[in-house]
């Protein structure tokens, strides 16, 4: 944490200096912090540090934003806000009409149910939200595999997963193509490449094997059956959400990182499959979708705040 504010500097160094900074954040549920308001307020103090002089303003789940003090002061309106912001910059997309929000990023799924425009989700905090089926932990990159299912179809038998993170949601979608090969990429269960071959590695110790005794093709078979099993579970949350919406949604939005396998959960549900589905990739900047919460609150502080 103490090295926050450097970080943000950094990131900084690419932009213009702001005349106005709106933040909003889930960091402050990281393990680094003792409770959500030292995380909140930590964070808060990084990014005054990183962007003196400019004044900071952070959105909170009554849909306005606060000043930094009064953020302190009411920590759980802003702990976890992002999806919020990203709901009511999105649903300005259907003003006149109910639809549901599916948002998949590398970590968490939320799923947000939209009235005339606005967000009416059954829950605000992550834990209410949780409840709710509004907010999976589960997403296209950091989901360890034993998450996802507890055994799995192995030489006709059920395997148990090994409880570690050997690998995650990640390496299945690289072995099944749904995700492009990044050499480059380090950011995996075992700090080996995102790469097909290293995949099916982290895969195979997920069942205590090495390559050699878990055939590619095997490994393939096993991720078939995880990205199935994610998909119900995802598929499970937005029944849940859409049996207590007023009024069936017209409209799916999806959007996030993982906005695949958004897509495909849409497109296999019985109900959703019918609906006009816009992509927020397809509208906007691929980057935009991937870090939308982030544009949104820019987006509405531009509008709503006057300096």
């Amino acid at each position: 944490p103490e090295l926050l504010a450097q970080a943000l500097q950094e990131l900084l160094k690419e932009y213009q200096r702001p005349d106005l900074v709106a933040v909003t954040m889930t960091g402050e549920l990281a393990d680094c912090y003792p409770t959500k308001a030292a995380g909140v307020e930590q964070i808060l103090v990084a990014v005054q540090q990183a962007v003196l002089p400019a004044p900071v303003v952070v959105w909170q789940t009554g849909a306005e934003f606060l000043t930094t003090d009064l953020a302190r002061e009411f920590p759980l309106l802003v702990a976890a806000a992002n999806w919020h912001a990203q709901a009511t910059w999105l649903g300005r997309m259907i003003p006149d009409q109910c639809g549901i929000l599916i948002d998949i990023g590398s970590t968490t799924t939320d799923i947000i149910p939209l009235e005339n425009g606005f967000p009416v989700p059954e829950g605000l905090t992550d834990v209410e939200r949780l409840l709710s089926g509004e907010l999976v932990y589960t997403g296209g990159r950091r989901t360890p595999l034993a998450m996802i299912a507890q055994k799995v179809p192995f030489r006709g038998q059920h395997c148990p997963l090994a409880a570690e993170c050997f690998a995650t949601s990640l390496d299945l979608y690289l072995l099944l193509s749904e995700r492009h090969e990044n050499p480059d990429d380090i950011e995996t269960a075992n700090g080996k490449p995102a790469t097909q071959k290293d995949a099916h590695n982290r895969i195979a110790r997920s069942l205590c094997c090495d390559t050699t005794e878990l055939l590619r093709d095997e490994a393939v078979e096993i991720a078939e059956f995880l990205a199935r099993q994610q998909q119900e579970q995802i598929t499970q949350a937005v029944d849940q959400v859409l049996e207590r919406m007023v009024e069936p949604p017209s409209v799916v939005l999806i959007s996030g990182s993982a906005v695949f396998l958004a897509d495909k959960v849409v497109r296999a549900h019985p109900k959703l499959s019918q609906l006009t589905v816009t992509n927020v990739a397809e509208i906007f900047d691929g980057a935009i979708s991937e870090s939308a919460c982030a544009f949104a609150v820019a987006r509405l502080a531009a509008e709503r705040i006057r300096i």
